[in-house]
């Protein structure tokens, strides 16, 4: 007999088809309009090849602990263990560290993407049990997304606006006429959302405006991050240099008198300051068509008509998560604000500034207004943090002062990472750096269902299951449903869930009942809907169905806000609606970064050249964009047939312009190596003329197999990404400005797969009942 599941995974709602505790197959959920194919490729889950069974131990750590070699992480075998004795020895290592060195030398690292379940939230629960056990280092921010939210929080006093609370996308279909998109608004990034993706919208929207006959222009490197369909006119940028477009928009609608003097006035904080560096008064330059085609490289003609269109017509500038993943990332989502402020735009349906559409599934859907469901974290006992991509930095430099925000602070001398749910050997950014900074931690712990380059580098492994092993529920503030997670298949081998592996923890650290409260795996279900559900009904007067009711269908409605005008009100009455900046205003001027002087992060919107970029470039470099693949979430299901379907012959593809391949001597489908001062990598040649000259495509999330001293043979981007943080006051990471040269490979070309597969066997102990 076939049982119907319904699950939810980051790529959307499904129904599992299961017989005789066996999957057969995966149907999207009826209301999603575009459902992912990602969803077929769940099965991998249920496959034991890669999964990490059985609790292990390093052979070097368990005979010296912390007095281990700790090189020998990756390299040294693994020792089977009863779970009573690997969760002793967790508790024994966390207690350790804590009474002998502090608190604060726990990092809880744990970002990761490793399920969408609000309960199961590996990273949630682990926070909250090390927060019972007198607190650890954390991170702030995302890899996806850093400089952008803390410049924004500055600028605009919350970072609302790159989180899905700039102007729905339903406002944008129905009044706006010009559409500027920086970057990508891309199905192939919007069939991802954190929470779990109840319906895909975003080409529903698209279809819309093309509909409409809005005008769109698409000003990116990679012509495809917008669909062919939507007809829009492709502005080919040098990568890192759309601040600069930005900035000579800006003064080109100043030059001319047209901006909107009333609203800079009105509304915004420091625009004297804003307008007298377009006018190029502090520099001698004016900031204008001439000036940002020399550096973009686009035409100044058509840089001056757009302006023009741009206060001529109701005009929307968009902004991708990613131009803020780069070396003064903050600068595109300051510009592209002080370029809406000038044009006047903000606050008017289908006008302004928006940040991260398509980036995610769910930014520019109506967004939730209720409660979504998530596990607590519990209060936290110690400050201490790092910003999310300085992992390397604070391992390397204990002691060392960061800034952060204006604050000054100082990275923890750390003896004890947890990672749980996550693979910074995926995220992190020259991994060879990050290699060497693994070294330095006395005992490093990984919780994760897959042997990972993570796990495959600790010295405690313990088995956590996959979604589709236990019960949860999905939901966030960028989906219009709640959804069900039921329990598909038994747990592979000894693993357990995330809380019962905690749980188990707090027991034997003496804190088993806050941690908790009482409650079983459907107990805290059960409760985090009916939070959710008393929270609609009270706030928004919303009636959801019953917990019996949402269980037994696989979804619940929450209450949604449509049609969303951004800072409408503040724009209305900027007295009255004031912005949570050092002004109330929307800040072009800023006194804090003025006050803090930051080379790297002036106290306006500026043009600054990266540290490697085209302009800078030698004749045979290019410009790599590491981009979020097509057929699996970062380094998830990467051998599932999704996955697969977009390598060739076991490795990542990399992207040239024709032109490009034929200077270096590259044929199409040949193995080639790309390589810089940090590291190199295989990956194969596709040739594409949709990728602007002077560029290479690399999609991340190819699991890391180094070979020796040759190069990376799968096609991970990060052994060649820049590990550097954006500026002084955001500290995002910079993955996005990174030169490379590429030729053609005639050495080792073993299969990648087959050769990790290979290394991990040599790794882990012969079992006779691996399940």
């Amino acid at each position: 007999m076939i049982h119907r599941i319904p699950h939810c995974s980051h790529w959307g709602a499904y129904t599992l088809l299961v017989e005789d505790g066996r999957i057969l197959g995966a149907e999207p959920l009826p209301e999603d309009p575009a459902p992912s194919d990602i969803i077929h490729s769940v099965t991998e889950w249920a496959n034991p090849e890669r999964r990490v069974l059985r609790p292990m131990i390093r052979e070097g750590w368990l005979a010296r602990r912390e007095g281990s070699d700790r090189r020998g992480r990756g390299n040294e075998r693994f020792m089977a263990v009863p779970w009573d004795e690997a969760l002793d020895l967790v508790a024994t290592e966390i207690v350790r560290v804590a009474q002998t060195h502090g608190n604060a030398s726990i990092f809880a690292g744990s970002y990761g993407w490793t399920s969408c379940g609000r309960f199961h939230h590996a990273s949630s629960l682990l926070k909250r049990m090390l927060n019972l056990a007198g607190g650890f280092t954390g991170h702030v921010d995302t890899y996806s997304i850093a400089a952008g939210p803390v410049i924004l929080r500055h600028v605009l006093g919350d970072d609302r606006a790159c989180g899905g609370q700039a102007n729905t996308l339903d406002d944008i279909a129905a009044h706006t006429e010009t559409l500027v998109v920086f970057g990508a608004m891309s199905p192939r990034t919007a069939q991802i959302e954190a929470g779990g993706i109840g319906a895909h919208h975003l080409t529903g929207y698209l279809r819309q405006i093309a509909d409409r006959g809005v005008r769109v222009v698409h000003v990116s490197p990679l012509r495809d991050d917008l669909p062919d369909w939507l007809g829009a006119e492709w502005w080919s940028i040098r990568p890192n240099t759309d601040a600069a477009l930005m900035l000579g928009l800006a003064g080109e609608i100043v030059a001319a008198g047209r901006h909107d003097a009333g609203f800079l006035a009105r509304c915004t904080s420091g625009s004297a300051e804003f307008l007298a560096y377009l006018r190029g008064e502090p520099d001698g330059q004016r900031k204008d068509a001439a000036w940002a085609a020399r550096i973009t490289g686009l035409p100044a003609d058509a840089i001056r008509a757009l302006a023009q269109r741009l206060v001529d017509s109701r005009s929307m500038i968009t902004v991708s998560w990613a131009l803020q993943r780069a070396h003064h990332g903050e600068q595109p989502f300051w510009a592209a604000l002080g370029l809406a402020a000038v044009a006047g735009q903000i606050g008017l349906p289908g006008g302004g500034v928006g940040y991260g559409y398509g980036s995610l599934g769910g930014v520019g859907a109506p967004f939730a207004l209720g409660r979504s469901p998530g596990m607590s974290q519990g209060v936290r006992p110690i400050d201490s943090f790092i910003p999310v991509a300085r992992i390397s930095d604070m391992l390397l430099n204990p002691g060392a002062p960061f800034t952060y925000q204006g604050e000054t602070r100082t990275y923890p001398d750390t003896r004890l990472v947890y990672w749980a749910g996550g693979n910074p050997f995926h995220h992190h950014q020259d991994l060879n750096r990050l290699s060497e900074a693994w070294t330095r931690p006395e005992t490093i712990i990984v919780q994760d269902p897959m042997w990972t380059a993570t796990a495959r580098r600790a010295d405690i492994v313990l088995p956590a299951s996959t979604s589709i092993e236990r019960n949860d529920l999905a939901g966030n503030k960028r989906c219009d449903l709640i959804l069900a997670m039921r329990q598909a298949i038994t747990p592979l081998g000894q693993a357990r869930s995330d809380f019962d592996i905690f749980d188990a923890l707090a027991q034997r650290l003496g804190f088993g009942p806050a941690f908790n409260e009482g409650r079983d795996e459907m107990g805290w279900i059960r409760h985090l809907y009916e939070e959710s559900r008393i929270y609609a009904l009270q706030a928004h007067d919303f009636a959801m169905p019953d917990f019996e009711t949402f269980w037994g269908r696989g979804h619940a409605p929450v209450p949604v806000q449509r049609n969303h005008v951004y800072l409408e009100e503040f724009r209305a009455d900027p007295d009255g609606h004031a912005l949570a900046t050092e002004s109330g205003r929307i800040v072009l001027g800023s006194r804090t970064l003025a006050r803090l002087g930051h080379d790297d992060c002036p106290s306006h919107p500026a043009w600054l050249p990266p540290a490697e970029w085209l302009g800078q470039a030698g004749a045979d470099e290019l410009h790599l964009i590491s981009h979020q693949p097509r057929g699996r979430l970062h380094s998830q299901l990467e051998r599932a047939e999704a996955s697969m379907a977009d390598k060739r012959d076991g490795r990542e593809q990399l992207r040239l312009n024709p032109a490009d391949a034929q200077a270096r001597g590259i044929a199409d489908g040949a193995t080639v190596r790309l390589w810089n001062a940090r590291g190199a990598c295989l990956a194969t040649a596709t040739l594409c003329a949709d990728t602007a000259r002077g560029v290479a495509v690399l999609p991340t999330g190819a699991w890391f197999t180094p070979a020796g001293e040759g190069p990376e043979l799968s096609g991970n981007p990060n052994v060649l990404t820049l590990d550097i943080g954006s500026s002084a006051f955001g500290q995002g990471c910079s993955a996005h400005t990174c030169l490379i040269r590429v030729a053609p490979h005639a050495g080792d070309n073993r299969d990648p797969m087959r050769t990790y597969q290979s290394q991990l066997a040599e790794l882990l102990p012969d079992l006779e009942d691996p399940l």
